[in-house]
């Protein structure tokens, strides 16, 4: 079985350690755990390894999150794989810091790298594993808080929301989305005071 996993970020140095970069940051955890390197590829970068028996393909867009669609397509097509094995990981505004939740579809709820995603794949049925980034800004400064880099605390728990959100993949490829939704979907890494 072949795999496409997605993490969804900025490719450009402005927005490294930025929240929402946070997809970028998962699969370089998943990538490292792995024993594998990014090189470059058409539209991504992409590492390509096996993992039990699985061919795993992981990229992150070189386009700006709101074009990734038309990276992942490419690769969904190049090297022919299922749209049910293709998992995309982005920031979540909407769901708490520290938890993580995955969905086997769904609408893009506003965000426009889900959005161009569900637009060059002419389906909103692919899974995605969202990052909870929390909410805490004032009113409108949405924009900032997203792009804005992570606070201290954030910063000391990211490695393990990372690494959290790793695992959640593997066992998306291992099982499948519902046992990684029941397994992974009430998990939260807690912010120290």
């Amino acid at each position: 079985m072949k795999y496409l996993i997605a993490g969804l970020g900025n490719y450009d140095v402005d927005y490294v350690d930025t929240r929402h970069n946070i997809g970028f940051d998962v699969v370089d955890e998943l990538v490292q755990s792995l024993g594998i390197d990014f090189g470059p590829g058409h539209l991504a970068k992409v590492a390509s390894g096996k993992y039990k028996g699985k061919q795993l393909t992981i990229i992150k867009p070189t386009t700006y999150m709101n074009l990734s669609g038309k990276a992942i397509r490419n690769f969904l097509v190049k090297d022919k794989i299922d749209i049910e094995n293709l998992l995309v990981i982005t920031d979540d505004l909407h769901i708490p810091y520290g938890s993580i939740r995955l969905r086997p579809n769904g609408t893009a709820g506003g965000h426009n790298g889900l959005q161009n995603i569900q637009d060059e794949l002419q389906t909103n049925k692919y899974s995605r594993l969202r990052i909870g980034i929390g909410s805490s800004f004032p009113m409108g400064r949405q924009v900032d808080y997203v792009l804005g880099k992570w606070t201290a605390k954030e910063a000391f728990v990211r490695p393990q929301i990372t690494k959290l959100a790793s695992e959640a993949i593997i066992e998306f490829i291992m099982a499948g989305i519902n046992p990684a939704m029941n397994r992974f979907n009430s998990s939260k890494v807690e912010l120290h005071e």
